[in-house]
């Protein structure tokens, strides 16, 4: 036996990645799939139809395959293509879209959501949020960059001397330290800040200076994400945070804690003592943005300080942000094959185990089911 495996085009705004790539094709029909491709799903990536036929796989209809691999949720439209038995793997985000998940779980559909692999070391080649992240970060210096309207390294001309660009990066999860790396690479003086006193060396170890706050000394929570800090917390940070803020050039912001609100680090009175020219890249705009006077895809110019809040960076560089997805799911879609080729959920699995969302016409993650409650 053998399992059927569709990739479709993905049809929200602005998605350009692909949930499959010649290569990842190539090694699931290796392993024993049958593969599918809607044509033309590749084409924002780079990936002509033509290459994944030369992969083995079929152009048509994905929709009927026992498992579906997508890179955004589904649409309300998407949702009538899938039927009960189906196994879909995609992001869902499914601790806040509980509507999504309760239409999941009625249609009977198997969900495994790519926000849900468990943070250990054998899911490390299956964690889609690091992949991706690394893609954001290194956009968001790329944007800080072209936006600062200055030079980020020192530059020695015969016309005098340009001082590099101060940058302060928030957050040095994997956005924030890919930022801190890319930002150092283009000449830029780089500060890094979190709340976790854990990734100073990590922040140092990319060239960077760690900002030390008296406010909070170390805050990791569960999973190493930071823990929600207490109001008088949050009050003494920002106070210090705005002091350092002052004094940059660029601030690229990527603080986020999965499922809650982003935290709010530079307020608006911040940005007002900003020097007029700073630029601020917010990544967490979609979920409440680090920055006061964010608006999530928008750039907003208050006292002369322009923050910017790009949406889903990844899809900026959809060949490379596709090959690492995809090579996520590939992944992830291995552990789906049982020793005669057919397909399996192995509940035993603790993969397969933390990252299903819905099953047998029921929420089955624990996390899902309090958010639909």
């Amino acid at each position: 036996m053998s399992i059927s495996i569709g990739t479709p085009k993905e049809t929200v705004d602005l998605e350009r990645r692909v949930g499959a790539t010649p290569d990842t094709v190539k090694a699931l029909i290796e392993k024993g799939a049958e593969f599918t491709v809607e044509a033309g799903a590749g084409e924002a990536a780079g990936i002509p139809d033509s290459a994944y036929t030369e992969a083995g796989a079929k152009i048509g209809d994905p929709w009927s395959a026992q498992v579906v691999l997508k890179v955004a949720a589904p649409t309300p439209e998407e949702m009538g293509k899938l039927s009960a038995g189906q196994v879909l793997i995609s992001f869902l985000n499914p601790f806040v879209d509980t509507e999504l998940v309760s239409a999941l779980a009625k249609a009977g559909v198997s969900s495994l959501a790519m926000e849900a692999i468990p943070r250990t070391t054998r899911a490390q080649s299956m964690d889609a949020l690091s992949s991706q992240a690394n893609v954001g970060g290194y956009m968001a210096s790329i944007i800080a960059a072209r936006e600062a309207g200055r030079f980020f390294p020192m530059l020695t001309t015969a016309a005098g001397t340009v001082a590099p660009a101060k940058t302060l990066v928030l957050g040095a999860g994997v956005a924030g330290l890919q930022a801190i790396a890319t930002a150092k690479r283009l000449g830029s003086v780089v500060t890094g800040f979190d709340v976790r006193s854990v990734v100073k060396e990590q922040v140092e170890s990319l060239g960077g200076r760690f900002l030390e706050v008296d406010a909070v000394k170390d805050a990791e929570g569960e999973g190493g994400y930071a823990r929600p800090l207490t109001d008088e917390e949050n009050e003494r940070l920002r106070a210090e945070l705005a002091e350092a803020a002052a004094r940059q050039d660029v601030i690229i912001s990527t603080a986020q804690i999965p499922g809650r609100p982003a935290p709010l680090l530079i307020t608006a009175d911040a940005v007002k003592a900003m020097a007029p020219g700073s630029v601020i890249v917010d990544l967490a705009g979609e979920s409440g943005g680090n920055c006061e006077l964010t608006k999530a895809g928008e750039t907003v110019i208050e006292h002369g300080v322009k923050i910017i809040s790009p949406v889903n960076l990844p899809s900026e560089m959809p060949t490379h942000a596709s090959q690492l997805y995809a090579k996520n799911l590939q992944n992830l879609s291995e552990l789906l094959f049982a020793e005669d080729g057919s397909l399996t959920l192995d509940f035993e699995d603790e993969i397969i185990e933390g990252s299903c969302i819905t099953h047998g016409g029921e929420i089955v993650n624990e996390r899902a089911k309090e958010a639909a409650a």
